[in-house]
């Protein structure tokens, strides 16, 4: 590493010390003057006379930061580096450094990538669906991204790392922090299937504005965002938001019109260019590459016009990827044991449905544009992730 190189990593773990994310002032000062210069001006009491920023940098020793840093088991990534991923430039206000626990290169991880985002109090429909989709697209070859928070956000990274996919975190905190503090296990697994990145420095607590200033992170790495699930005044929406100013495609799950906690989806869709998707192949038709991630046609089934009210009502509600047993059924459908196995029956007749182990699943409709080589292995990380996410 050069001289030049290593005063402008030391330079923007400072301003990423001293300064929130996306400071105005910041951002003039350093759009005229650079990382290290607008530093040196701090310093000598030239440049931003009126913030405490000198009055913080008291005491700062980037060695020891970088020092600090490796303990925790992570490392700082900054533009120059070949893992930094490109679609960071493209914010007008992109991190000054970023945190980042994991083997695999985050470059990597996010040449394939897509968000999934979503509100935190989610229905079990609303988990489901998130689950199916993290798991689907990663058994795709693609790295899903999100927030780790509650409900939405942990079912998608659950899904990713039910198939061994690959998935990345990002978190509105210091790398040294777990938030929530019950999903400290979740992110364990997550650093140890890709990445948990952050753009705070260590020990900084996760304030409610640094929430938006982190969905700007999940929404420009990734080449999608799809929402599940999110009211009208979610934050999820705001992702969405991003992620369509900066040109990337964007996504909703539709919910029953009469849910509060999917009205933000279909507001999405009506005023926000979003694309209504149902299921992993539609969405990775929107986000992959032209011409290789085409969905499947969906077909009716020979059945299906012959299928009755219960037929239906049963098929709706038998999972595609955890077999549900017959007493979760009759919660689920409210129908008599009787009347729930003679439609079973009738469905897995007609091939909709299969028996697994003490309960039925969806038989998944085939996918036509699968990328050769994504299937995954059981162990926890690529030797060469980019033979997974090729360019």
């Amino acid at each position: 590493m050069s001289a030049g190189d290593s005063a402008e990593r030391a330079a923007r773990i400072a301003w990423s010390r001293i300064s929130e994310p996306c400071d105005a002032e910041v951002t003039t000062l350093l759009a005229e003057h650079g990382h290290v210069a607008a530093l040196d001006g701090v310093r000598s009491g030239d440049l931003a006379r009126d913030r405490p920023f000198a009055d913080r940098l008291r005491g700062f020793d980037a060695g020891h930061e970088l020092e600090s840093v490796a303990l925790l088991g992570a490392r700082i990534v900054v533009p120059a580096d070949e893992e930094w991923p490109a679609g960071l430039d493209a914010l007008p206000q992109p991190p000054h450094a970023l945190w980042v626990r994991g083997d695999v290169p985050l470059g990597d991880l996010c040449r394939r990538a897509v968000s999934i985002v979503g509100a935190r109090a989610a229905t079990h429909y609303g988990l489901r669906v998130a689950t199916d989709l993290g798991a689907g697209m990663a058994e795709r070859g693609f790295t899903v991204v999100s927030g780790a928070a509650f409900g939405i956000d942990a079912a998608a990274h659950r899904g990713a790392l039910a198939v061994d996919g690959l998935t990345v975190a990002a978190l509105a905190c210091g790398i040294d922090r777990a938030y929530p503090q019950a999903h400290d296990r979740l992110l364990k697994e997550i650093a140890g299937y890709g990445a948990v990145i952050t753009e705070l420095a260590p020990g900084q607590p996760p304030y409610a504005s640094r929430f938006l200033l982190r969905n700007r992170l999940i929404a420009a790495i990734s080449q999608g965002t799809v929402v599940v699930e999110a009211g009208l005044r979610s934050g999820s929406l705001n992702t969405v938001r991003t992620a369509d100013a900066l040109g990337r495609e964007v996504a909703a799950v539709p919910g029953p019109v009469t849910s509060a906690v999917s009205a933000g989806c279909h507001k999405a869709v009506r005023e926000m260019n979003a694309q209504l998707v149902t299921d992993a192949a539609e969405l990775a038709e929107l986000v992959g590459r032209i011409g290789e991630d085409l969905a499947p046609t969906k077909r009716v089934t020979a059945l299906d016009g012959d299928w009755s009210d219960t037929d239906r009502l049963v098929h709706g509600r038998v999972p595609v990827r955890r077999p549900l047993g017959l007493d979760a059924l009759v919660a689920e459908v409210g129908l008599a044991p009787r009347t729930i196995l003679a439609a079973l029956g009738r469905l897995e007749v007609a091939g909709a449905i299969r028996r697994r182990d003490e309960g039925w699943q969806k038989v998944p409709a085939p996918r036509s544009a699968a990328t050769p080589g994504t299937a995954h292995s059981s162990g926890p990380r690529l030797s060469d992730p980019t033979a997974r996410h090729p360019s």
